[in-house]
């Protein structure tokens, strides 16, 4: 009688000897990244902070310029402009200082390989809304490619980028513009075209020295008023500005505030009462503010992660261009003609009414973009 093989059953029992002994596994150190350590540590007292403290500035831009007026009102006549400018700026001295005691961005110090203190700060944020830390070592995400300037100008942005450059300096140079041109405006009284009655001519020594105007009457009260007045303007149209910008879109609600920008420089040219005066300027004040954040918003939205700091920064440098080139319309040529300073400044926000409504991308309902 034949007996059965007995290899089937040798395989089958190795089989089973194999699936019974599991393999010693490596288990892998935990870790996490930044973005894990504040979904886990969550929203608590360190948020509410950050919020106060962020929204007070942008209430301290306003409250800033109120009180340089009302100082200006108190200093200029007894101790003279040059105390003025002393005491305004022992709050950017003590500001320096407290640059020293603000914490650096966990992100900036874990992208420079600084995890250390990148933890320390998520340490401090976890103790102050009495949370905790993800378990596990902080690491450094794979980072994706960053925004270079070319990026910028590269064919799928460049029409986007230099439309937005036109707009940013543009804005700023009417914003701080009007700022100027009011105060000339008040100092010189020509609202109507008439030249002021405390404007006298220099002569120098020398017989050949050309003359040369000389406004140096001192505001009154009433001057004083109308600044301030004018001041508040620019958070009057802060909740029509987020409707419109909700409602009809960033394009179109920059280019309706362009325009009107536009067309209030123009009717600084009719003669008026002290009242109109004051109603024009609280109303350039209001657009020009209504201006600054709706382009703001919409150079946070139409760039995507890895260039929106980059398009932020370079709008902001042609910014700065803007308000420089301000005093020389606002000062130098208004002195020459009121009506060509003006017209000038009503042009330029004429071109940005044009160019922002003929931006190649409306950001309205649009997600924010993580990849170029």
């Amino acid at each position: 009688m034949a007996t059965k093989p007995t290899e089937s059953i040798t395989i089958l029992s190795l089989r089973k000897l194999s699936l019974g002994t599991a393999e010693p596994q490596v288990k892998e150190p935990k870790t996490f990244t930044v973005e894990d350590a504040v979904e886990t540590i969550g929203f608590g007292r360190f948020h509410i902070a950050l919020f106060l403290i962020m929204g007070s500035t942008g209430v301290f831009w306003l409250a800033g310029s109120l009180l340089i007026i009302g100082l200006a009102s108190v200093v200029i006549p007894t101790i003279g402009w040059r105390w003025l400018i002393r005491i305004a700026s022992i709050p950017g001295i003590i500001l320096i200082t407290a640059f020293k005691f603000i914490p650096e961005s966990a992100r900036f110090n874990v992208s420079t390989g600084n995890t250390r203190a990148a933890l320390a700060t998520l340490e401090h944020i976890a103790r102050m809304n009495r949370s905790v830390m993800p378990e596990g070592k902080l690491v450094e995400p794979v980072l994706e490619k960053r925004g270079r300037f070319a990026d910028l100008l590269d064919a799928k942005y460049l029409r986007t980028t230099l439309q937005i450059w036109v707009i940013w300096l543009g804005i700023s140079f009417a914003y701080y513009g009007v700022i100027l041109a009011s105060a000339e405006l008040l100092e010189r009284d020509l609202v109507c075209g008439s030249k002021a009655d405390s404007e006298v001519t220099v002569t120098g020594g020398d017989s050949g020295e050309s003359q040369s105007p000389c406004y140096c009457h001192m505001f009154a009260p009433s001057d004083y008023r109308t600044m301030i007045i004018s001041t508040v303007g620019e958070v009057a149209l802060n909740p029509l500005n987020i409707l419109g910008i909700n409602f009809l879109g960033r394009r179109l609600s920059l280019s309706i505030t362009m325009g009107c920008t536009a067309l209030f420089f123009l009717l600084l040219n009719i003669c008026t009462s002290s009242a109109g005066l004051i109603g024009f300027l609280f109303m350039l004040r209001a657009l020009v503010a209504a201006n600054f954040n709706t382009i703001y918003i919409y150079t946070a939205e139409v760039y995507p992660t890895a260039m929106r700091a980059l398009g932020m920064g370079t709008s902001s440098s042609l910014c700065r261009i803007g308000a420089m080139v301000a005093p020389f319309i606002s000062q130098v040529l208004m002195s020459a003609s009121i009506l060509g300073a003006l017209c000038l400044f009503s042009a330029v926000c004429v071109i940005c009414a044009i160019s922002a409504f003929t931006l190649p991308i409306e950001t309205k309902g649009r997600a924010l973009q993580q990849i170029k």
